[in-house]
């Protein structure tokens, strides 16, 4: 029985630590972001976060901090969950069934990471049934994603609601992920890192993953996740309203001139 609440208190201490893992980082305005977005015309966030020293810059705070679905931007947390709980393998392949798909690249077998880089809806929506509402839900709130709420369809929340998440909360996800800071084991984590979107930019690994939301108006638009550099961890996020879909392009080169701004892929840190 001792050993049993023993267990359970280091189960709960380990989640509140995990949750609260950068809830303190000094967050301050920066106008050079605001310029970024309303040089290109558009309105949003743009958020950038100094994982080794907690320190994160926004373009507008208010902004920043409101929460909006994360449409495929969840596809990073559902893998980890969907590999941890074992539901699913690293080089498993979804097979197309030749019924015919909205976007053209879903139609074929995937891998994981095929479909993590296409953004596959379906295949993440398999993920999510095998995982079950009641363990998603469990690991939701394990993580501490935004706001925590799935409701009742498995395989919807995070393209309808009611689960919602902040570019500053995104921010600060992102840098979980990149320090190891989740409940998740270290090969789960290392699979997530193979998986993931990434490509080198300068003398830096740029690893980040988009989200789309078009049945909105303004369309919402998501590039989150982290840059290395010879040990320096940036992570960042993207927050775009989108009037017209020639624009789906600025959500990553907005996030890529913010990090520009922050000398994310320089060869030294700039403030050595």
């Amino acid at each position: 029985m001792a050993y049993r609440i023993k267990q359970s208190l280091c189960k709960l201490i380990a989640g509140v630590f995990f949750i609260s893992s950068f809830s303190y980082a000094e967050t301050r305005q920066d106008s050079e972001l605001t310029d970024i977005l309303e040089q290109a015309g558009m309105k949003g966030c743009l958020a950038l976060m100094e994982v080794n020293s907690d320190q994160i810059q926004v373009s507008d705070l208010s902004r920043c901090q409101e929460r909006f679905v994360p449409a495929s931007t969840f596809k990073v947390a559902n893998a980890l969950i969907a590999l941890e709980t074992g539901v699913v393998r690293e080089d498993e392949l979804f097979p197309w069934n030749r019924s015919p798909l909205p976007i053209k690249t879903w139609e074929k077998d995937l891998t994981l990471q095929d479909a993590m880089a296409v953004s596959a809806v379906p295949v993440f929506q398999i993920i999510a049934q095998r995982i079950g509402l009641q363990r998603m839900a469990d690991w939701v709130n394990k993580i501490g994603y935004g706001n925590a709420k799935i409701g009742e369809k498995v395989d919807r929340f995070w393209l309808d609601g009611p689960l919602a998440i902040s570019p500053l909360e995104q921010t600060k996800f992102m840098a979980r992920v990149s320090t190891g800071q989740l409940p998740f084991s270290s090969q789960t984590l290392a699979e997530l890192r193979r998986l993931i979107p990434q490509e080198e930019v300068g003398d830096a690994r740029l690893f980040g993953k988009t989200g789309w939301i078009m049945d909105t108006k303004p369309m919402v638009g998501w590039y989150v996740g982290w840059v290395e550099n010879h040990g320096r961890i940036v992570a960042f996020a993207a927050h775009l309203l989108i009037n017209s879909q020639d624009d789906a392009p600025l959500r990553k080169s907005l996030a890529i001139a913010a990090l520009r701004h922050a000398k994310a892929f320089d060869a030294t840190h700039p403030n050595k």
